[in-house]
């Protein structure tokens, strides 16, 4: 009788009468073992209670089953709820994580992050940091001296790397569109951080719908916020100060709107009769503001599967000898229409 101790693959092949070996091809279902053995062993293995090492498994199969991942910017909605599906996700698909979390995405050493990572046999990387400054530059080069497969969110694409994101560029456009079919004729913006790309994508197509419809985009509709609903409230309050006609503002994510629609309070100013508002990201509390808000939804539970998806086909087909070919996928994202963009008031 087996004792309190822990058990091993070798105690279990004792009690068996068989070796380690069966026991291993049992453990990792090979066909290459008699049924009555095979059903021995099982019935032993639930009879002791045999929980076979994940890690010495996944070393005889030649992975380590552990992926690493570089996260930024847990403090914000989509960052956080991207990493959470991701975690989710990679315990479905067998796997765990291994996170290192950067708070100077401009002055992070991603060299020195990503060697690290690989240090520890991670099977392949997930970069969920966003393209900041010149950040994209020092990853390429550094992906370009490890051997991992490297899955990246919130950059431009690169044939060195698989990419999904969302379709900020076409967010912004739906955005503007939608207020110009209100019937809105000055319409701000104001921007998270344009260091990010997400910002200036968003940005730009605000300026190009725009145009396209001849109607202003001057620099003095434009305020550069942090993402916060500080910096909605002051950007709002400077818009108005320096455009008193301004009857819309595009708020490139929904804690910048919810600031917006305080300062329109303070203003005196109603939404949507006087000041039309469309947000971006769909937080859950963005259908419960003072005014419903109208945002762009970005699919993040999509995101964070197919962020796991790809990097375990590219660790799957590189273990199968096959061509690894790193892909981009861009997510589209959805206009969700409320309260606070109605019309224009005839």
């Amino acid at each position: 009788m087996i004792g309190k101790k822990k058990l091993t693959i070798y105690d279990v092949a004792k009690e068996a009468g068989v070796s380690r070996q069966t026991i291993s091809r049992v453990l990792n279902n090979r066909p290459d073992v008699a049924r009555e053995t095979r059903e021995r062993v099982q019935e032993i293995i639930q009879r002791l209670g045999y929980q076979p090492s994940q890690l010495a498994r996944s070393l005889s199969q030649g992975t380590s089953c552990t992926l690493g991942i570089v996260g930024y910017g847990i403090e914000y909605y989509g960052p956080s709820r991207t990493l959470s599906v991701v975690e989710r996700e990679a315990n479905e698909h067998g796997y765990s994580l291994t996170l290192s979390l950067t708070h100077e995405p401009e002055e992070v050493d991603i060299s020195g992050l990503l060697n690290n990572l690989v240090s520890q046999h991670v099977d392949g990387i997930i970069w969920a940091v966003p393209q900041i400054g010149d950040n994209r530059e020092q990853l390429l080069s550094a992906i370009a001296n490890i051997y991992v497969p490297v899955v990246c969110a919130n950059m431009l694409p690169h044939p060195s790397f698989s990419l999904v994101d969302s379709n900020n560029l076409d967010g912004g456009k739906m955005a503007t569109e939608h207020l110009i079919q209100q019937g809105r004729q000055k319409i701000g913006i104001i921007t998270g951080p344009m260091a990010w790309i997400a910002s200036a994508q968003r940005y730009k197509s605000w300026q190009t719908t725009l145009k396209s419809a001849n109607l202003s985009c001057e620099k003095g509709l434009v305020y550069e916020g942090d993402w916060t609903a500080a910096s909605g409230y002051w950007g709002l309050l400077q818009l108005l100060r320096d455009n008193l006609d301004m009857d819309a503002v595009f708020a490139c994510n929904d804690q910048m709107a919810l600031g917006v629609l305080k300062a329109a309070s303070e203003l005196g100013k109603k939404v949507p009769d006087d000041i039309a508002l469309v947000g971006y990201d769909n937080i859950p509390e963005s259908e419960y503001f003072s005014s419903p808000l109208t945002t762009i939804r970005q699919n993040f539970s999509g995101q964070g599967k197919k962020i796991v998806e790809e990097i375990e086909r590219r660790i799957r087909e590189r273990k199968e000898g096959k061509e690894d070919i790193a892909k981009a996928e861009i997510m589209n994202p959805e206009l969700i229409v409320r309260e606070s963009s109605g019309p224009a008031r005839s």
